[in-house]
């Protein structure tokens, strides 16, 4: 039979019937290489497959999960390792991904469960170093394996029989039946079903956590059909330097997509921020209480989490004064700012503002818009707000409190949180009778909450809360 001769790219494989100077799939220069394809057969055996079966007769015990000490990391994948799916985790350099599935590693070891740790970017001396640093069981369940062959990789898989097995990084292992560079498409997609086909495996289910490496626009290197491959994408968000680290699932076909965790970064490595809320708010004690500072409720996926707004209001003696925001959009305040001087009847022309959020966290949603502005009145008069009032509220341009998703939930919390008072939207809450220990404050304009609350902190403390001076 005559074989027919095509030009193969070696980077992401793909076919042309003559030379091109230029891919047309991945854009890459001269990467075209002469090869012969052999023409399929017209008829080949039919391969044996298994019978369809009925949806009610299909058996869920292969999902069972492996719940780890590491509640947080539980948390974003709904319950624990689900034992036949495949997880990619990414992030930016030094966020702690290797540290952090080292300690999972660890934690699934001393639950008898039996690990194997590939990595083809450091060597076994490097990952016994850390181990010692950061590790306190016994290590005896957990193999480590250096190479950046896949074919070893999967021979080991083979005689160990693990039931975890953790790949850092699927960019960096090849497929010797591929000849491509590490890191290409090819290679890394054909890398990744090896791995897909041992954790599906219907005798013997296998979880896999592989290690993505990210771009500069901050996505997964590769094609985006890695992400379609896997079961649940965690991103390991963190700046180098900080404290802080949040892991939020982008993808999780076993639980809830958007679902965050919180960790703190130490000399012992990731630990488990069991409760944010008491992480994201200066703790002071009774009759404690400074200006500048407001209390409100966000949402990170399913849970809501109490934050604390800082403020610091001063002169400015230029012609603009400045605006810095490091937990929001500039835009954002600025809009606030011009809320606040046209309804609130506070002038902030000729003052400087600084905003930023305990703990460094982002502030993405309009619920937290009424404590910023309450922030800012605080800090511009110089009186603080009890530390047992929380504010939830959009305000709108016109200065009327807004309501917001999910309120119920983020009453909840400040009532288990112990807080005594919280303002929000009017016509909010279905039933606020249920909350004996909260009083809950329903008004309808920024204008009102500023009004009530001058009044209820005179009549607490005998000091006046002079808000403007037309009030």
């Amino acid at each position: 039979m005559k074989t027919k001769v095509v030009y193969r790219c070696s980077n992401c494989g793909s076919e042309s019937p003559k030379w091109l100077g230029k891919c047309q799939n991945c854009e890459e220069w001269n990467t075209f290489e002469e090869s012969e394809s052999q023409p399929q057969a017209t008829s080949s055996p039919s391969k044996r497959r298994t019978s369809p079966k009925r949806l009610s007769e299909v058996l869920a015990g292969n999902s069972d999960r492996i719940v780890t000490g590491i509640s947080e990391f539980n948390r974003v994948l709904g319950g624990g390792i689900v034992k036949d799916s495949i997880i990619i985790l990414t992030a930016r350099p030094g966020a702690g991904k290797s540290t952090l599935l080292l300690q999972v590693a660890d934690d699934v070891a001393n639950k008898g469960y039996k690990v194997l740790y590939a990595s083809a970017e450091e060597s076994d001396s490097q990952i016994k170093s850390r181990s010692d640093r950061i590790l306190n069981g016994s290590k005896s369940n957990i193999w480590i394996y250096s190479d950046t062959s896949m074919n070893h990789v999967l021979a080991s898989i083979e005689e160990l029989d693990p039931d975890l097995i953790i790949i850092d990084s699927i960019q960096t292992f090849t497929l010797e039946e591929h000849n491509s560079r590490p890191g290409s498409p090819i290679q890394t997609m054909e890398c990744a079903n090896e791995l897909l086909k041992i954790a599906k495996n219907n005798s013997r289910p296998r979880a896999v956590i592989m290690v993505g490496q990210m771009t500069k626009d901050d996505e997964i290197a590769g094609l985006r059909a890695l992400e379609h491959l896997v079961d649940a994408v965690l991103i390991l968000n963190g700046e180098n330097g900080e404290e802080l680290r949040g892991a939020w699932c982008s993808k999780n076909r076993f639980g809830s997509t958007g679902e965050i965790g919180f960790f703190s970064m130490t000399e012992q490595g990731m630990l488990s921020i069991d409760n944010p809320s008491e992480f994201f708010m200066t703790q002071r004690g009774a009759g404690q209480t400074v200006s500048g500072s407001a209390l409100t409720v966000i949402k990170e996926g399913t849970r809501p989490i109490i934050v604390e707004v800082e403020s610091l209001v001063s002169k400015s003696f230029t012609p603009y004064p400045s605006r810095i925001a490091e937990c929001l959009r500039r835009d954002q305040l600025n809009t606030l700012i011009s809320i606040l001087e046209q309804r609130g009847k506070i002038n902030l022309y000729d003052k400087n503002v600084v905003i930023k959020t305990t703990g460094g966290l982002q502030l993405k949603e309009q619920s937290v818009s009424l404590a910023i502005i309450m922030c800012i009145v605080s800090s511009v008069k110089d009186k603080p707000i009890p530390n047992d009032t929380v504010f939830v509220a959009d305000v709108g341009l016109t200065g009327e409190l807004k309501k917001v998703p999910s309120i119920e939930a983020r009453i909840r919390e400040i009532d288990r949180m112990g807080f005594k008072r919280v303002y929000i939207a009017k016509n909010t809450l279905r039933d606020s009778s249920r909350y004996k220990n909260l009083e809950i404050i329903e008004l309808n304009t920024l204008y009102e909450v500023i009004l009530d609350l001058k009044m209820k902190t005179a009549a607490k403390t005998d000091l006046e809360f002079p808000i403007s001076e037309d009030i």
